[in-house]
């Protein structure tokens, strides 16, 4: 840590946090008969878990988007003077640790830190992937290859020599199981260049079996169905391989593996080591310890970028709602706590480590997650995790239904529309519901493409990503874009939006709204949420080719 938290002071507090005193700025007016039936739905709160009705309208009202934003310039400063990163096991989280824990612990929070040790990866230099012969061509960067998290470092250039590779026309129906086993590598020769296909194992074993066998290098390529063609960006998921490993696309494999004597050159440089980092859990004095609210954000950003958006938003939010609750005394009959997770960027892995320690007891007693993993997407969409599995598949465990109703209606009280979207593990909710604990939360999108349908519902470009800076350095309130192409769109998207940098204003006002609302609800009912039944699809242990944004499979 880079201070001890008590050297934040009340005084480095808003006067307006601590009272809870702000005139919040409306983005969304709603008028008429449909502002009278908002006021009376408001006005009692009513979730369908609750027993008694839950006004919230005071928390939305002190939580503004300007008090969350404040929060995310403050994590902006702090990235630009730690090398323009707040990612785990680097001086810019730890700061952002001490930035969030300062406040909390002020604010009248019993604030832990849980510290755990993670696999680190930084690629410390570009690398190079090139086919000497025959017909020699360079391959770009990027576009071609992308190094494996977790990779080795190397320089070598050597023969290429498939592993049981499945290629056409059996690629289109069957799945391929190349290096999954060591007898794959019967008659590899030592010093190869081990050419693997996706499918059936993780890259991890693949990887390890290659440089049990003698590799100097191995190169993964996309197995060559419909939907695995492109270039794999993967991980090994831990610092458990020496050697240069690189993920390619089907055509590119499938072209190396049907060239008599190919020969590639292949540099890697790479930063590949086991580190420290640590979670933020502050907890409320009072409330029922047997119905623990947990409302959660990743604080980490990854290295390449300061997170503004991703999760910039997301923990500025929960913070935001901690201090308010505090400033305006209310006193929650479920004891809630507020997390702030470490390395959800390297795989979810604070998360986890939090769920990893909890005992049976403790499991039960949680009723309840709510993830908030980017909520200012400047081309935003209000997604809502669909927790009963009702649009997407599969269904978070029981209760799930029910987050997913609170977050639902109340958008709809003030005329509003969502969208659902998949549980797919690709966030912190994921360990939770692994062991049953019933999950939901907001979403505003990342990589992927807005259709033309939610242009005509929300707004923004169609055929443009949610976030078009998502895990790059133009993840900032200050970016630089590196195409015209890019600086035309976000000038389109400021013309319809209120952004600031890659923050969309707009959508953050909205979905804080919602997430206060939701924290509030499930910390005052008196109902049960549900809980104990695994979802669909999601039982713990169950094999995913996501873990966080990282592909294993």
């Amino acid at each position: 840590m880079t201070q001890s938290v008590t050297q934040v002071t009340k005084a480095t507090i808003p006067s307006y946090r601590l009272k809870g005193e702000f005139v919040k700025r409306t983005v969304s007016a709603v008028t008429g008969s449909a502002a009278i039936a908002a006021a009376v739905a408001l006005s009692l709160g009513t979730p369908a878990t609750a027993a008694v009705p839950t006004d919230t309208s005071e928390l939305r009202e002190a939580v503004s988007a300007e008090g969350v934003f404040e929060h995310i310039q403050r994590f902006q400063e702090i990235a630009d003077a730690n090398g323009g990163t707040r990612a785990s096991g680097t001086p810019g989280y730890d700061a952002s640790a001490d930035y969030v824990a300062g406040l909390l612990e002020v604010a009248g929070y019993d604030v832990t830190s849980q510290e755990f040790e993670f696999p680190f990866f930084q690629e410390l230099s570009t690398p190079e992937f090139e086919r000497i012969s025959p017909d020699p061509r360079p391959y770009v960067h990027e576009e071609e290859f992308i190094t494996m998290d977790y990779s080795g470092s190397g320089d070598v250039t050597a023969l290429v020599q498939a592993v049981d590779l499945v290629l056409p026309p059996g690629a289109a129906a069957n799945t391929s199981t190349s290096g999954c086993e060591m007898a794959d590598f019967d008659g590899f020769t030592a010093g190869s260049v081990a050419l693997m296909q996706r499918g059936t194992c993780s890259f991890a074993v693949k990887a390890m079996n290659a440089e049990t066998a003698g590799a100097a290098a191995a190169i993964i390529f996309n197995e060559g169905q419909e939907g695995r063609t492109v270039t794999l960006a993967g991980t090994l998921g831990g610092p458990d391989v020496g050697i240069p490993v690189i993920g390619t696309s089907f055509a590119i494999g499938n072209e190396l593996a049907t060239l008599a004597d190919a020969t590639v050159h292949i540099v890697t440089d790479t930063a590949s080591e086991t580190r420290s980092t640590e979670n933020v859990i502050a907890q409320t004095p009072g409330g029922r310890s047997d119905r623990v609210v947990v409302a959660g954000a990743h604080l980490d950003s990854v290295l390449e970028g300061p997170g503004a958006n991703d999760n910039g938003t997301g923990s500025a939010t929960i913070l935001e709602i901690a201090l308010q609750m505090a400033a305006l005394d209310i006193e929650p009959r479920n004891q809630v706590r507020f997390a702030f997770w470490g390395a959800e960027e390297s795989g979810l892995l604070g998360s986890e480590h939090y769920v990893s320690q909890l005992t049976k007891r403790e499991i039960k007693d949680i009723a309840v997650n709510l993830n908030f993993d980017m909520v200012g997407s400047p081309n935003y969409v209000r997604f809502v995790y669909d927790g009963d599995g009702s649009d997407t598949d599969p269904a978070g465990p029981t209760g799930s239904g029910n987050v997913e109703s609170v977050f639902t209606e109340y958008f709809e009280s003030v005329g509003l529309s969502s969208t659902p979207t998949q549980f797919s593990g690709r966030s912190d909710y994921g360990p939770f519901i692994a062991v049953g604990i019933p999950a939901g939360g907001l979403f505003t999108g990342a990589e992927g493409v807005k259709t033309d349908e939610q242009a005509e519902e929300y707004g923004g470009v169609a055929g443009a990503s949610y976030d078009p800076c998502y895990h790059s350095a133009c993840d900032s309130l200050s970016p630089t874009y590196d195409t015209p192409e890019l600086a035309a769109l976000y000038a389109t998207l400021q013309g319809e939006y209120d952004l600031v940098g890659n923050v969309n204003m707009q959508a953050l006002d909205e979905m804080s709204d919602a997430a206060a609302h939701a924290t509030q609800t499930f910390a005052m009912t008196t109902s049960a949420v549900g809980g104990t039944a695994k979802g669909s699809g999601n039982a713990k242990g169950a094999a995913m080719d996501f873990k966080g944004s990282h592909l294993q499979r």
